[in-house]
C-alpha cells in the first residue's frame, strides 16, 4: 500500500472498525471476524500464517533482515450484550456487542500493520501480529501459546481502551497493572429437614451466611493494607421451597489480586474458613478454587521505552491506577517480557455497558503509536 496518506488511512481504519462493530462474534466463534481480518491483510499484501485454531490470525511483517522477533497483540471477540447505543453502525447481531472495545483494538493494530508494511524493507527483524480469539473467557492467549507460533518472540505489547481517559491519552505503568482473576465455588452439605423442626437437620443456609461473613475478614485481617485484593461472593443458591431447610447450598464468586504470594494466602485462608465454619454448624464445606489468569505485570524496560515513544507520537502519558479487571494478556507475560497500555477514548459509559460510545480518533492514535513502538523495539533489542 504505497505512500499511505494518514487522513485516508484513518477513514479506512474507522470503516474497518465499524464493519467489525456491526458483526460481533463471541469467544471461539469469530469466524466472520477472522475472515475479514485475513481479507484486509491480503489486500495489503501482508503475509499471514494459518493458526491451528478455529479462529484468529497471525500476520508477519519484516523478516527480510536479521534481528529480534517482537509481537503486537489484539483481541477479537465480543460480548453477549444487547447494544443500545443507537449508532447507525450498531450491532446487527441480536444479543451481541463489541462492548469491550475489541473492534477498536483490531482497527488500531491493523493500522499499525499497514504503516509498518510501508517500511518493511527497512525493518531489521520480525514483527508478529496476533489477532487473538477468546479473551473474554480467559482461554484465548493460552490456546495461542500452545500452538508455538510465538515461541521465538522476545517481547510483546498490547492495548485496551479505557473509557474514563480522554482521547489522545495513554496510560503506561511499570509493574502491576491489572489483577489476577480467580473464580471460586463453595459447596455446603447438610441434612435436609422441615423448617418447623430445624433440630432434626443441619442448616446449610445458616452455614452459608456465616461463611460469607467470615470470608470478608480475609482481606481486612490477613492481607496487608499495602496490598490490594478483593473477595466478592456473587451468587448464593439454596433450597427450592419455603418450608424445607435444604440439604445443599452453593456460593460462587471471584478473587482479585496483584501478587502471587497474596493469591496463595487468600486461597489457603478461604479453604480453612469454608471447612471449619461449615463444621462448626454441623455441615461440611468444600472450596473449589479456580485460577483463571495471573495479574498483568509490565516489564519496566518496555514501559519506559513505550513512554518515550508515546511522547514522540503526541500522546499525553499518564500513570494509570491499578484496576481489578483481568486480562489474559498476562499469559503472554509469563513466557516473555510484555507491556500493556490503556488508550483513552473519551467514553460516555464504562466497559461492558450496552450504551458505550467511544471517540474513534483513538484508532489512528493507536496505529501510529504501535507502529512507532514496534520499530523502536526492533532497534533497541538488537
Amino acid at each position: 500500500m504505497p505512500n499511505v496518506e494518514l487522513n485516508s488511512l484513518e477513514e479506512q481504519l474507522i470503516g474497518y472498525r465499524r464493519q467489525l462493530h456491526q458483526k460481533p462474534e463471541l469467544a471461539f466463534e469469530e469466524i466472520e471476524t477472522t475472515g475479514s481480518l485475513k481479507r484486509w491483510l491480503d489486500e495489503a499484501s501482508v503475509r499471514t500464517v494459518d493458526l491451528p485454531l478455529s479462529t484468529g490470525v497471525l500476520a508477519i511483517i519484516g523478516g527480510k533482515k536479521p534481528g529480534p522477533v517482537i509481537a503486537l497483540r489484539s483481541d477479537i471477540d465480543a460480548l453477549p450484550i444487547q447494544e443500545q447505543t443507537g449508532l447507525p453502525y450498531s450491532s446487527k447481531v441480536p444479543g451481541k456487542m463489541h462492548a469491550c472495545g475489541h473492534d477498536v483494538h483490531m482497527a488500531s493494530i491493523l493500522g499499525a500493520v499497514l504503516l509498518l508494511k510501508e517500511q518493511e524493507e527497512e525493518l531489521g527483524g520480525t514483527i508478529k501480529i496476533i489477532f487473538q480469539p477468546a479473551e473474554e473467557n480467559g482461554c484465548g492467549a493460552v490456546k495461542v501459546l500452545q500452538t508455538g507460533v510465538l515461541s521465538d518472540v522476545q517481547a510483546i505489547c498490547g492495548m485496551h481502551i479505557m473509557p474514563n481517559l480522554p482521547v489522545g491519552t495513554i496510560g503506561i505503568k511499570s509493574g502491576p497493572l491489572m489483577a489476577g482473576v480467580d473464580h471460586f465455588i463453595i459447596d455446603i452439605e447438610g441434612t435436609e429437614t422441615h423448617g418447623a423442626v430445624p433440630e432434626k437437620g443441619t442448616d446449610t443456609i445458616v452455614a452459608a451466611g456465616q461463611i460469607i461473613a467470615a470470608l470478608q475478614t480475609v482481606i481486612s485481617r490477613n492481607i496487608s493494607p499495602l496490598d490490594q485484593a478483593l473477595i466478592s461472593v456473587t451468587r448464593v443458591q439454596a433450597g427450592n421451597t419455603w418450608n424445607v431447610m435444604p440439604q445443599r447450598a452453593q456460593l460462587e464468586g471471584t478473587v482479585r489480586t496483584f501478587r502471587g504470594e497474596v493469591r496463595d494466602k487468600i486461597e489457603k485462608r478461604m479453604k480453612t474458613i469454608v471447612e471449619d465454619v461449615a463444621q462448626a454448624f454441623g455441615t461440611t464445606g468444600k472450596l473449589d478454587y479456580i485460577r483463571l489468569g495471573p495479574p498483568v505485570v509490565n516489564d519496566s524496560r518496555l514501559a519506559d521505552l513505550a513512554e518515550s515513544v508515546a511522547h514522540a507520537s503526541g500522546l499525553k502519558v499518564i500513570n494509570p491506577e491499578l484496576t481489578t479487571i483481568g486480562e489474559d494478556f498476562a499469559e503472554y507475560q509469563k513466557k516473555m517480557p510484555g507491556a500493556f497500555f490503556f488508550m483513552g477514548v473519551s467514553g460516555n459509559s464504562d466497559l461492558h455497558h450496552s450504551d458505550l460510545i467511544i471517540d474513534e480518533r483513538v484508532i489512528m492514535y493507536g496505529a501510529r503509536f504501535f507502529s512507532a513502538l514496534a520499530k523502536q523495539l526492533l532497534s533497541k533489542m538488537k
